[in-house]
């Protein structure tokens, strides 16, 4: 896959989450909740932490801790999208993290916190509130999973 096509995958996925965020912000206010299903709401919320909430009632120092992290985390995976371009798979997975990691760094430094607005339910069970940015990360680290267990056979193919 492509250097170019890589980094055209992040951007939309970029553009996609920061677009959705917006909207949410600008047609909700903090705490509204909008049911969508009986599973499903929309609701305006923020997280200073890192997933889960993690690190969300520090003192500020979270936000800039994380930045690092995320920009450290964007240089080596553009780099491996450099480096892999024969392994389309694997290349795919890192575009839609990276795209979702530039997500949540726009709103962590522009911000201070990150937009969260997807909520699912299920039975009084509440799954924390996340946005596209998260999605895209879930699903790119699924899809790297899934190309290192694949890889996996291929390499004991080859050894056997």
């Amino acid at each position: 896959m492509k250097l170019y096509f890589s980094l055209t995958l992040a951007v939309i996925v970029l553009v996609m989450d920061l677009l959705t965020k917006r909207w949410v912000e600008l047609n909700l206010t903090y705490g509204q909740q909008i049911m969508i299903t009986e599973f499903f709401n929309l609701v305006l919320t923020y997280n200073a932490g890192a997933a889960f909430s993690f690190l969300s009632d520090a003192s500020g120092w979270q936000r800039w801790f994380l930045s690092t992290i995320a920009v450290l985390v964007s240089v080596l995976i553009v780099y491996l999208l450099y480096k892999n371009t024969a392994n389309r798979l694997f290349c795919f997975a890192l575009s839609l993290i990276l795209g979702g990691a530039l997500g949540n760094l726009w709103d962590r430094i522009m911000l201070g916190h990150v937009v969260d607005f997807l909520d699912f339910h299920l039975n009084g069970y509440h799954w924390p509130a996340f946005n596209l940015a998260d999605s895209a990360i879930f699903c790119g680290a699924f899809l790297l999973i899934l190309d290192s267990i694949r890889n996996g056979r291929n390499d004991s193919v080859q050894e056997g």
